[in-house]
């Protein structure tokens, strides 16, 4: 009797250790994706968490406006009143129906212009800001350039109609929805699912078109989000979530259908909220090597695998290497040189080794069924001292 219940015993602990390892290998897969691109990169961190085809050159189409938005609410006042010219009352696509000579503050064309889509809002905006369409083009690009750091984006226009010449990535546009979302006012209206449109030729009220946002695809933390769809750019979706650990943006380019974007999106959120988690090294954390200190003057933000062992490494000019269990890099942050001198109260003196940056690997669980196991075996001991089983 005693050797069945050690059996039955050793069995479960087995059967839970062979679960574990089952779970770490199907969210360790990364996901296969009928986009032509993708990338998934986390907002605080910077780190990108998954990409295909990233850095290839491609046709935005409306997500554009993400850029178009985030410049006039950067450049222009939002206060000010357009009047819309007969150049946006004609142009093609998606609009709000504007018409010639009516009058619309920034603010209600930035709505228009992300929740609806509205191609004439995006002219108005772009000929209120610059001028001109080809002027606000250039000008949009040089903003982007110097603010977002971009060296594969060149727009032609403010709405994403297709031109051979209008042409971004998958990259590029991660990084300005980032850049975006550290702006309240682009979050509030990205993030909206309607907004009360008066026109004169349109009262309505606008829903957004991203179907996650909105429910159709229920998906728990989105928080915003931008359709695009042209004949030469197939389906392009931008979206955004966040969770207690992630802060996601996540790009799909060129899926066949509307349905496989939403869907190869989806895959993303779940194989990036599953698998991934962020850490912190806090503000006045110091390093010492070769009786050098080092300081890092802001907070230190690290998104890695959740199975990761991190550790670090402190070089002589005071780079900070994070690096997991594999070699790789996952981060790395250019400490500044601290003199014994400038160390007082204001510095909380840290050692790494005892911050948030280590994570749980798939060892420690398999250390703690060990733990199990021998629990187990002194549980049977103690039943064949009782009852002699």
């Amino acid at each position: 009797m005693r050797k069945i219940i050690l059996l039955l015993i050793t069995i479960m602990v087995i059967n839970s250790f062979i679960t574990v390892n089952t779970s770490a290998e199907s969210e360790s897969s990364t996901p296969d994706l009928v986009s032509e691109a993708a990338i998934v990169l986390e907002l605080n961190s910077g780190q990108v968490l998954y990409e295909k085809n990233a850095q290839k050159k491609m046709y935005p189409a409306s997500l554009t406006k993400i850029a178009t938005a985030i410049y006039a609410i950067k450049r222009g006042n939002l206060n000010d009143v357009v009047t819309v010219s007969s150049n946006a009352r004609n142009v093609d696509g998606t609009r709000v129906y504007l018409e010639e000579g009516e009058q619309v503050t920034l603010s209600k064309l930035i709505h228009g212009l992300l929740i609806n889509s509205g191609n004439d809002a995006g002219v108005a905006i772009a000929e209120h800001l610059s001028g001109s369409v080809e002027q606000f083009a250039k000008d949009l690009n040089v903003f982007l350039k110097k603010a977002v750091n971009l060296k594969n984006t060149n727009f032609v226009n403010p709405h994403g109609l297709f031109d051979e010449n209008h042409v971004t990535t998958a990259e590029d546009l991660a990084k300005i929805t980032q850049y975006a979302m550290k702006n309240e006012t682009f979050r509030s209206i990205f993030g909206a699912k309607e907004y009360e449109w008066d026109g004169e030729a349109w009262d309505t009220t606008l829903l957004t078109h991203h179907k996650i946002l909105k429910g159709e695809f229920p998906f728990d933390g989105v928080t915003g989000g931008k359709t695009g769809y042209v004949y030469e750019s197939g389906f392009t979706l931008a979206t955004t979530a966040e969770n207690e650990e992630l802060s996601l943006v996540v790009i799909t380019l060129n899926s066949a259908t509307e349905e496989k974007s939403y869907t190869d999106t989806l895959k993303l959120l779940d194989y990036s909220f599953e698998n991934f988690q962020t850490s912190y090294i806090e503000e006045g954390t110091t390093f010492t090597v070769d009786k050098e200190k080092f300081i890092n003057p802001g907070k230190l933000i690290t998104t890695a695998a959740i199975n990761d062992q991190i550790h670090q490494k402190i070089n002589e000019d005071g780079t900070l290497n994070l690096i997991n269990q594999d070699g790789m890099i996952v981060a790395s942050y250019q400490l500044e040189k601290l003199n014994i001198g400038e160390i007082n109260d204001s510095y909380q003196i840290k050692d790494l080794a005892n911050s948030e940056v280590k994570l749980m690997s798939i060892d420690g669980k398999i250390i703690i069924l060990i733990i199990v196991l021998l629990a187990s075996v002194g549980i049977v001991y103690q039943l064949n001292r009782k009852y002699g089983v």
